[in-house]
C-alpha cells in the first residue's frame, strides 16, 4: 500500500515563496516518476510539474515554468515543489501522484496513487 502525504501549503503574499514536500511510504518510491497538479476551486485538476524517477527529467505546465522546481530525495522518499514569485492565480490545492507508466506526465490517467492535498492560498 503506497500513501502520499503533502505538507508545507499555507498563506502567501503574491511575490513570496513556498516549498511543498510529499512523503511517500511503501518501497520502490525510488523507482517510480512523480507528479504535482492543483485544483482551484471551480476549476478542473491541472498539471503542474514532473519528475523521472532519477530526478534527471523534469517537466513543467507552461503556467509555472520559471517560478517552479519539482526536485526529490529518493534517500528521504519525498518529492517537492518550490514555488517563487506566487501568484493569486496559484491558489489551490495541490496534489502530489505517482506516475506508474513512466510517462505522460501531463495525463492524470498516468498517476495511479494521490495524496490529500495540501491547500496554498496567495493573497494580492
Amino acid at each position: 500500500q503506497v500513501q502520499l502525504v503533502e505538507s508545507g501549503g499555507g498563506l502567501v503574499q503574491a511575490g513570496g515563496s513556498l516549498r511543498l514536500s510529499c512523503a511517500a511510504s511503501g518501497r520502490s518510491f525510488s523507482s517510480y516518476a512523480m507528479g504535482w497538479f492543483r485544483q482551484a476551486p471551480g476549476k478542473e485538476r491541472e498539471f503542474v510539474a514532473g519528475i523521472s524517477w532519477s530526478g534527471a527529467s523534469t517537466y513543467y505546465a507552461d503556467s509555472v515554468k520559471g517560478r517552479f522546481t519539482i526536485s526529490r530525495d529518493n534517500a528521504k522518499n519525498t518529492v517537492y515543489l518550490q514555488m517563487n514569485s506566487l501568484k493569486p492565480e496559484d491558489t489551490a490545492v495541490y496534489y502530489c501522484a505517482r506516475n506508474s507508466v513512466h510517462r505522460g506526465y501531463y495525463d492524470m490517467g498516468s498517476y495511479d496513487y494521490w495524496g490529500q492535498g495540501t491547500q496554498v492560498t496567495v493573497s494580492s
